[in-house]
């Protein structure tokens, strides 16, 4: 229970780490990625306004047809695919990276 615990709050101080870096505006929000074994979700942020632009998921019918699993590569690949559609559309070229403590 200790190494859990110590993992988890290795996890937050690499978390708030990254986060004091790195800072989203609406003309170059905030990649959020977040990735669980089953499903990804991916969210633009603007952090002046402190909310979310885009958000994208496995979970959205568009992706989901295409793909068999949410948490591999080739789920990975279509949300990519369809996260820059979407950010296209609504003017955005370029994005901040938020990896969120992990090692990406």
């Amino acid at each position: 229970m200790k190494k859990v615990f110590a993992k988890r709050f290795a996890h937050q101080r690499r978390k708030k780490r990254v986060r004091k870096k790195v800072w989203g505006t609406p003309e170059r929000p905030r990649l959020s990625v977040y990735r669980s074994l089953r499903h990804m979700q991916a969210q633009l942020i603007d952090d002046t306004q402190g909310r979310t632009l885009i958000g994208v998921s496995t979970l959205d019918p568009e992706i989901r047809a295409k793909i068999k699993t949410g948490g591999n590569r080739k789920a990975a690949e279509e949300l990519g695919v369809f996260l820059v559609k979407k950010a296209k559309e609504a003017g955005i070229a370029k994005v901040v990276f938020d990896r969120s403590g992990y090692a990406f």
